[in-house]
């Protein structure tokens, strides 16, 4: 080795030194290159490290809050629910007037053909009181949240909702409203009393931090029920970015929703999303079914301004196409008083009438403010102010029935449009407006809540909100005035579960009805007063409500 080294040490004495002097500066250059890259090298390794530190704090914060609150079960698995008992007791007035039946024989001279007998398939009805006193309930809902990946997280509610001593919703089915008669729609499964079976509320995936920005997307059966500010009275925590303010929609979506929430210092908690639901699929087209398309909406709602204290909420949205039934047909149904022209029995039957198109679209435009005062004497006081608006466009088409007939001669059929009845080829649009205020105090010391509410509908107010947790019907689509107080009561016992709470609610609602068809978008509203058991023209599908009555209570567990 020795002699090794001598030898390469005599070599480089026999190298010209200018040689020797310009090696040594090219090496030094690319030594001098090698580090700069070396180093640039380092300050990536440094970046990548910091990223997965934060990573890894984020997944380990997560994972220690769930287990925390799980009881020391698996991190990526959270399930709870609730349980409620209630207790209504239900009186309304009926007004005098004409009730569509197909059986029915009502004949008219000169109406509407002068010097002819036009005779109407319907019945004079006299008004009268329904009423249930002791309608009692059971609800049970489960609650389910799985992270899968990182960012990528599923929730799902399964509920059981149905009356005691009863496997349908017949009870609170009725003849009056839409919302309720037409039996229950898709968007209000869990939501209206049916039967026992444990059925999806609403089941969607979340993938979220998309590319590394405040970007989310999210697919599935939507949680777009129970919005602000209806969950003061139901004392349940306000839904977060996947939430809709509850006058402009209460209906389980099928859809998505693409939203973004930029870091704006003096806009805390500000976001934007796109949403798009199907509310109606019209199925196959065959030569039987060509001509019923399906019912789709599209929605875009900001939120400016989110804090614990004040909440802005802002949303537009669409519906394509909106159906005139949401099957085949329509059940109706009629009773039995009426075929004998006597007053009403209490027993009812079915008329299934297939009729099915398409009447057109409909613009809604509307939000909530919705603020909280702390420590204002013993408690906090919540306020809130919401409105809208709904613009029909409709496109001509009739939701038509066999009506009437002249002189004997066959069976003519009438139609009703959306929000008219004025004949085929009606394109008038309507406007239609709401407003829902209220608030509730909370006494903090003793868990006491009280509240008050009110809102009105205007004569062609519509809303997409069926699944309102109201029993007559859902009152944010009324054409009138309902009132509401409530009290809740919370029992103070010491949570064991994460969301464990136990509370007692008590509450009236008034409502009074100043047109038809609240909740309904086919026909023209007529004006509740006006109408009478011998005009035909003011014929109604279902019993129009002068005024209704609902005291209430609730037994609610949390868990």
């Amino acid at each position: 080795m020795k002699k090794f080294v001598v030898f390469l040490l005599s070599l480089s004495l026999l190298l010209p030194g200018s040689s020797f002097a310009a090696s040594q500066d090219d090496l030094m250059m690319k030594i001098d290159a090698l580090s700069k890259e070396l180093e640039k090298l380092k300050q990536q390794m440094e970046d990548m490290k910091k990223q997965e530190a934060k990573k890894e704090e984020r997944i380990t914060q997560v994972e220690e809050k769930t287990e925390k609150a799980g009881g020391g079960g698996p991190s990526w698995f959270e399930i709870g629910g609730d349980y409620r008992f209630r207790f209504d007791s239900l009186s309304g007035k009926v007004h005098d007037y004409v009730q569509y039946n197909p059986f029915g024989s009502f004949p008219v001279p000169n109406y509407p053909v002068p010097g002819a007998t036009t005779t109407f398939l319907a019945t004079g009805m006299p008004g009268y009181t329904a009423k249930n006193d002791t309608l009692m309930l059971n609800r049970f809902g489960l609650n389910m949240k799985a992270r899968a990946t990182e960012d990528i997280q599923v929730k799902a509610r399964l509920v059981m909702y149905k009356v005691w001593g009863h496997e349908t919703e017949a009870p609170v089915q009725g003849n009056f409203f839409a919302d309720r008669a037409f039996g229950p729609f898709d968007g209000v499964v869990g939501h209206v009393p049916e039967d026992n079976i444990l059925r999806v509320d609403y089941a969607y995936a979340t993938w979220s931090n998309i590319g590394g920005t405040p970007t989310w997307f999210s697919i599935g059966r939507r949680p777009s029920t129970g919005g602000i500010p209806g969950n003061l009275r139901q004392n349940t925590e306000r839904t977060g970015t996947a939430g809709i303010p509850n006058i402009m929609v209460d209906y389980a979506f099928d859809g998505l929703a693409l939203g973004f929430a930029p870091d704006i210092e003096a806009l805390p908690g500000a976001y934007v999303k796109l949403c798009y639901g199907r509310g109606f699929d019209s199925g196959f087209k065959t030569p039987q079914n060509s001509g019923i398309q399906d019912t789709d909406f599209l929605g875009f709602n900001v939120v400016p301004y989110d804090t614990e204290n004040l909440h802005v909420e802002l949303q537009w949205q669409h519906g394509f196409n909106i159906f005139s039934s949401p099957s085949d047909g329509f059940d109706q149904q009629i009773d039995t008083g009426v075929f004998a022209g006597g007053p009403p029995s209490g027993s009812f039957i079915t008329v299934h009438t297939p009729v099915q198109t398409n009447l057109g679209g409909i613009d809604w435009l509307g939000g909530v403010v919705m603020g909280k005062i702390q420590k204002l004497g013993p408690g906090d006081l919540n306020l809130f102010l919401s409105g809208a608006a709904s613009m029909t466009h409709p496109n001509g088409n009739l939701f038509s029935l066999p009506f009437f007939s002249v002189n004997g001669g066959p069976i003519m059929s009438a139609g009703f449009g959306l929000l008219n009845d004025q004949g085929p080829g009606q394109m008038d649009g309507h406007t239609g407006g709401a407003i829902y205020l209220g608030g509730r105090y909370d006494i903090l010391s003793t868990g006491t809540k009280i509240g008050a509410e009110y809102n009105h509908g205007s004569k062609n107010w519509i809303g997409i909100v069926p699944a309102g947790d109201d029993l007559w019907t859902s009152k944010l689509g009324t054409r009138g005035d309902v009132y509401e107080f409530y009290i809740i009561q919370s029992l103070n016992k010491k949570p064991i579960a994460k969301r464990g709470n136990a509370f007692f609610r008590v509450g009236y609602q008034y409502y009074h009805f100043n047109y038809t068809g609240s909740n309904n978008w086919v026909g023209a509203p007529k004006k509740i007063s006006d109408l009478n058991t011998m005009d035909p023209s003011g014929t109604q599908l279902l019993a129009p409500l002068s005024h209704a009555h609902d005291i209430y209570a609730t037994f609610d567990v949390t868990f």
